[in-house]
């Protein structure tokens, strides 16, 4: 071309662009003819089958969406990594411990990490990388040992401080007794090697801990009551006060409420009264505690306590302040106090000879004497029989009134039998009188004046109880009643379901089970079966705390309410969960 006239050249130029001009438009028009194809093709395709065409749509999001995660190489140890066992995997630097997420798990990346934080270890051989990382997964399993060993620790800390809790023994007792017994008991039973393990174990048992573990459990059952309270929404209140062996007033209260399958009874508190008992200052106390847990005054149904002027007065009494917040509040006054007050109502006489029997013996010459001392062994043994019955947990009010009412009707019997000169109701009575040929007529006018005066006390102190007996029958059995009272009733007694779980249960498990096909019937039965009949949880719950702050302990008060809830609560603590919360370390 060099030889060519230079105009010659330059059409040369131009035609070639043109050539590469026309190519391009060629493509072009072919790429376009494509194109439409394609969407007439789609379109078509949309036309007819949208619903593939989603299916598809669908499905192709789906794989795109999956995530993707990098996979750990062997080759990434001589880098100074391995790989975790989460998921996804994470690279874990075996020199300084540093995690880099999955996205970083890269040649590069980890390449960079080497040389910025150990750049010594830069080029060194494989079996160095492969040694180091040997020494870091020995020194893993040695630490998760280490930590496996430090959780069981806590568990046992926590069994045996409950036990000691339950036992109302000093903290102190698993310090000084217990440690050493069993690895005295191991090393007898066992080996040396066995006993020196165990006292290897970092077990601690100080007086410190077992304080610690009690205050912990109480706090977890005393949530666990409070929140079973909440779900019931209805609830009846036990309340008693006494003193402790350093004359400090205690109040103790427990709760009865309604739960998924019966009617459950617990400890609710033991709060000391800082100065005065009476009846506003017993409300304060309750009240305090009801506003820092939640809990509301319309939710108390009933209350049951004793009869003294700070609990009953009409006007600064407890029952009277508590009306003040829930006029609705049902009072039960303790059927076992009532039992106790009939029981005193004797005759001058008997009195006095009751004193002589227990001041001494220089009257058992005198048989007349001998004779009433028998009636009055007789009588108060069935009083005693009558006072232990109604005693015990998880009773129920109608338990209670059928024991008194039955017992009232005994005593009927026995004063009619007695005025026609029968005493074989009384077993020491009637074997004195015919063991001595004694003439019953001179003992007899005083035993049936007894016997008046004792069926005059339970009428005052139990009024109307057969009325309201028999109108909580259809509730004590619904399957006896003759006319039942309301439609859902008869539904109850024509399902013979109901009557077989009726004969296997109790009443208020049978109640529950109602609740829930019928909730209306259920929840009135259930209600009335709620509320406390006796003060008998906190009169044993007295006795638990005189053993627990005895004479030896009588400094005993920032843990007496701990001890005590954890020592007489029915309900177990969550010992998986305080170990949850609980970050394990060796000192533990």
């Amino acid at each position: 071309m060099d030889g060519y006239p230079v105009i010659v050249r330059v059409l040369y130029v131009y035609e070639s662009i043109a050539d590469s001009c026309l190519k391009a438009y060629r493509r072009s028009c072919s790429l376009t003819a494509i194109m439409d194809r394609w969407l007439k093709r789609d379109s078509c395709c949309s036309c007819s089958g949208d619903a593939d065409e989603g299916n598809q749509t669908g499905a192709k999001k789906k794989k795109t969406d999956l995530p993707k995660y990098r996979q750990f190489k062997e080759d990434y140890v001589l880098l100074g990594f391995t790989a975790t066992n989460s998921d996804p995997p994470e690279a874990l630097c075996f020199f300084c411990g540093e995690r880099l997420a999955n996205s970083s798990m890269k040649p590069a990346h980890l390449q960079r990490h080497q040389k910025t934080k150990h750049q010594c270890h830069v080029g060194k051989p494989a079996e160095f990388f492969k040694r180091k990382l040997s020494d870091f997964q020995g020194s893993q399993k040695v630490l998760q040992k280490a930590t496996t060993t430090s959780e069981k620790a806590l568990k046992a800390s926590l069994a045996v401080s409950l036990l000691i809790a339950k036992a109302k023994k000093p903290f102190s007792i698993a310090e000084e007794l217990i440690l050493p017994a069993a690895g005295m008991m191991a090393e007898i039973m066992l080996d040396k090697k066995t006993a020196d393990q165990l006292k290897a174990v970092p077990l601690s048992l100080s007086h410190q801990t077992v304080s610690r573990r009690v205050s912990e459990m109480s706090a977890y059952i005393q949530d666990q009551v409070v929140n079973k309270l909440k779900a019931s929404q209805s609830f009846s209140l036990q309340v008693d006060e006494s003193t402790d062996i350093s004359g400090q007033a205690q109040l103790v209260s427990f709760v009865r409420y309604i739960d998924e399958d019966d009617i459950k009874e617990h400890i609710l508190f033991c709060k000391k009264m800082e100065e005065h008992t009476t009846g506003e200052a017993i409300f304060n106390v309750i009240n305090q505690f009801f506003t820092e847990q939640g809990l509301g005054w319309k939710s108390c149904m009933s209350m049951c306590t004793d009869a003294a002027a700070s609990m009953t007065g009409k006007v600064k009494g407890l029952v009277a302040r508590i009306k003040k917040e829930n006029p609705d509040v049902e009072w039960t006054h303790c059927i076992i106090h009532r039992e106790s007050l009939a029981s005193k109502k004797m005759s001058s006489q008997l009195h006095e000879i009751l004193n002589d029997a227990v001041k001494n013996a220089t009257f058992f010459e005198n048989t007349t004497w001998v004779a009433q001392v028998a009636y009055l062994t007789d009588i108060f043994s069935k009083l005693n029989e009558l006072n232990m019955s109604l005693q015990g947990k998880d009773t129920n009010i109608l338990n209670l009134y059928d024991k008194v009412a039955g017992f009232q009707k005994k005593l009927g019997l026995w004063k009619e039998k007695c005025s026609g000169g029968y005493f074989t109701c009384f077993p020491l009575s009637d074997a004195y009188f015919s063991d001595n040929n004694y003439e019953k007529d001179t003992v007899k006018p005083v035993i049936v004046e007894h016997l008046t005066n004792l069926i005059s006390a339970f009428k005052s102190y139990f009024p109307g109880i057969h009325e309201q007996s028999v109108q909580l029958d259809w509730i004590r059995n619904p399957f006896l009643l003759s006319e039942p009272l309301q439609e859902t009733l008869i539904e109850v007694c024509a399902d013979r379901g109901l009557k077989l779980l009726f004969e296997r249960s109790n009443v208020t498990r049978f109640w529950s089970s109602v609740k829930k096909e019928h909730p209306d019937l259920g929840k009135l039965a259930l209600e009335k079966l709620l509320p406390f009949g006796s003060t008998y949880l906190s009169e044993v719950s007295f006795f638990a705390m005189s053993v627990i702050k005895s004479k030896q302990r009588n400094k005993l008060n920032v843990n007496l309410e701990q001890s005590l809830i954890t020592a007489v609560a029915s309900i177990q603590p969550r010992m998986e969960k305080i170990i949850s919360e609980h970050q394990p370390h060796i000192s533990h």
